[in-house]
């Protein structure tokens, strides 16, 4: 399996790979030895980026990056010639672009911490795009001053500056954590022998595989820009970050 340092530093922007496949069946897909992408999951999309040839500087865009068996692969542009197996490239993220998300999904989950804390809601939906994010919650009722509270006391745990922590854990140790699944439904499939943790310090812990910021002033704040009715007792939450 490839290095995938997306999971163990999400500050890691740039890394010297080496091709050790390449598919031409599905879109173009590489795969490297190591890399820096993030391919998608949790609500959380894939990142994008450029992948440079180190013997003559030639360039490919990557659209997007997937788990392929286990293996983080890289989608380039179709109909454009790829890098050959054993190429040196040098990997480069999107950095802006990953870290909105990095921000985003932060943002997201002290959004979840409080309304669980303070509500007991579970979540049954979520998305996010740089910047901007909704999540849908167990909620009967919704309204315009309930969403100005949450708003107002999610602002004030994100100012808090909490450390925010990634763990893995054995499977049995994992789920002896109360509450350590968020989500209604538990997607966490039966064979996964280790989960992956992002732990707010003093606001929130729970299962997870994105990519995070290391402190929540890093986040700025957020501000609730709609909330609708999804059902009759699921109630969607828009945000976006702002600056604070």
């Amino acid at each position: 399996m490839n290095l995938q340092l997306c999971y163990t530093d999400a500050y890691a922007r740039e890394v010297e790979a080496r091709v050790v496949a390449v598919d031409l069946a599905d879109a173009t897909l590489v795969a490297l030895d190591r890399t820096v992408f993030y391919p998608g999951g949790g609500g959380q999309p894939s990142d994008r980026g450029l992948l440079l040839r180190n013997a003559d500087g030639r360039s490919w865009a990557v659209q997007a990056a997937r788990k392929l068996g286990g293996e983080i692969v890289h989608e380039l542009e179709a109909g454009v010639e790829p890098p050959s197996v054993g190429d040196g490239l040098h990997v480069d993220l999107d950095w802006a672009r990953r870290f909105a998300l990095m921000r985003t999904h932060t943002a997201l989950h002290a959004l979840c911490g409080v309304v669980w804390r303070d509500y007991g809601a579970l979540v049954t939906g979520g998305n996010m795009e740089p910047g901007a994010g909704r999540m849908d919650f167990e909620f009967e009722r919704m309204s315009g001053d309930l969403v100005d509270e949450i708003e107002a006391t999610v602002n004030a745990e994100l100012a808090q500056a909490r450390d925010v922590r990634v763990n893995v854990l054995p499977r049995d140790e994992a789920f002896a954590i109360p509450d350590l699944i968020r989500t209604k439904i538990n997607l966490l499939p039966e064979g996964i022998v280790e989960i992956r943790t992002i732990e707010i310090v003093g606001l929130d812990l729970q299962a997870d595989g994105g990519t995070h910021v290391a402190n929540t002033r890093e986040v700025g704040g957020i501000r609730v820009t709609g909330y609708e009715s999804k059902g009759r007792i699921n109630k969607r939450i828009r945000i976006v970050l702002v600056d604070e």
